[in-house]
């Protein structure tokens, strides 16, 4: 694995530790980049409210649980959604760019998000037996690793080795930080071999960028601009975000592919209603699936797991897989086929 930020990435085998962890200044660049997480963080625990986008489940969570779960329970849906939530789907996603480098014509790319993975018993074992039918070039994870937003980490670590070992990615993992982690994460995640951006770019084999830019959501953490500096001009520039909330920047920057999760859609969709919450300060056109704003095209995941409840209705846990290809004929707007399944 090359750590250096724009350098040609490639990874060790699925689980493995990357050599170049135990080399100092690799540990030093990567708690330089976590140093404004950390600080945020030791504001988070002394009661400060978000410094990003919306705080609002942060501070109602614990209103909010037992008023939804006392529904559920009243209704008689609780195990219903229990069971729902450890159903995942693999989605199929195939976006077209007329400025995609010709060595990427048909690159795959898993998309994980929100995986959660210590909310349910048998959720990993799960979602490693789909991944580990996939063959693809590139593993994406876009934050929210765990269930709760405070308290040990044991059993979330204990679900991503899971995880990660079932990865088949030729290029390996790159992942960011989600609003419900912590920066210790990072480094764990990375002793799993995972390539950690925060805020960050790195370029791929087949000549794209990836920039992966930390929480915008709670800590407030992104920083865009530090990254794309390493870009060259003109590059195809893929873009890893936990929350769509920052569309309009990524348009501005132009970003051609925004990858992003945080809203699971919804969790609990309601017929000929939709979503009851999507906690994110956007329009509701970026929570789900496929979307545009100006150059830029967005996916926006589901997600794997769940937050408040472990319980989806209407909503099915997702495991995406984003195929890219070449195209002259749409002026930049990608095309998307029909989800299915692997």
């Amino acid at each position: 694995m090359v750590l250096a930020s724009n350098a040609e990435f490639k990874t060790s085998p699925p689980g493995l530790m990357p050599k170049q962890l135990s080399d100092i200044t690799w540990v030093a660049d990567l708690e330089w980049r976590l140093a404004p997480r950390r600080a945020a963080e030791r504001l988070h625990h002394k009661g400060r409210t978000a410094h990003g986008h919306g705080d609002f489940m942060a501070r109602h969570r614990k209103l909010v649980r037992p008023l939804i779960q006392g529904v559920l329970l009243a209704a008689g849906l609780y195990g219903r959604g229990r069971a729902n939530a450890l159903r995942p789907v693999v989605r199929h996603v195939r976006f077209e760019f007329p400025n995609l480098p010709v060595e990427a014509e048909g690159f795959r790319i898993l998309h994980l998000s929100d995986l959660h993975i210590d909310g349910q018993d048998g959720l990993a074992e799960a979602v490693a037996g789909l991944v580990r039918g996939l063959r693809v070039d590139l593993c994406v994870m876009t934050g929210d690793y765990r269930y709760g937003v405070e308290g040990p980490c044991d059993r979330v670590y204990a679900g991503m080795r899971t995880i990660l070992e079932a990865v088949r990615a030729r290029h390996g993992v790159l992942a960011i930080l989600g609003n419900h982690d912590e920066a210790d994460m990072a480094v764990r995640l990375a002793e799993m071999g995972t390539r950690m951006l925060i805020n960050d770019a790195v370029r791929i084999a087949g000549g794209i960028w990836i920039i992966g830019v930390d929480d915008a959501h709670y800590y407030g953490c992104d920083d865009l601009s530090t990254p794309l500096a390493a870009v060259p001009e003109g590059a195809f520039k893929l873009l890893l975000a936990h929350t769509p909330e920052l569309y309009a920047e990524a348009a501005e920057a132009a970003i051609d592919l925004y990858l992003c999760g945080h809203t699971h859609a919804g969790q609990v969709r309601l017929p000929y209603w939709g979503p009851l919450m999507l906690n994110a300060a956007c329009p509701r056109a970026y929570t789900q699936g496929r979307w545009r704003h100006g150059s830029t095209a967005g996916y926006t995941s589901a997600g794997v797991g769940c937050s408040l409840l472990p319980v989806r209705y209407n909503c099915p846990p997702e495991i995406a897989v984003i195929e890219l290809a070449r195209s002259g004929r749409r002026g930049g707007i990608p095309a998307i086929t029909a989800p299915g399944r692997s």
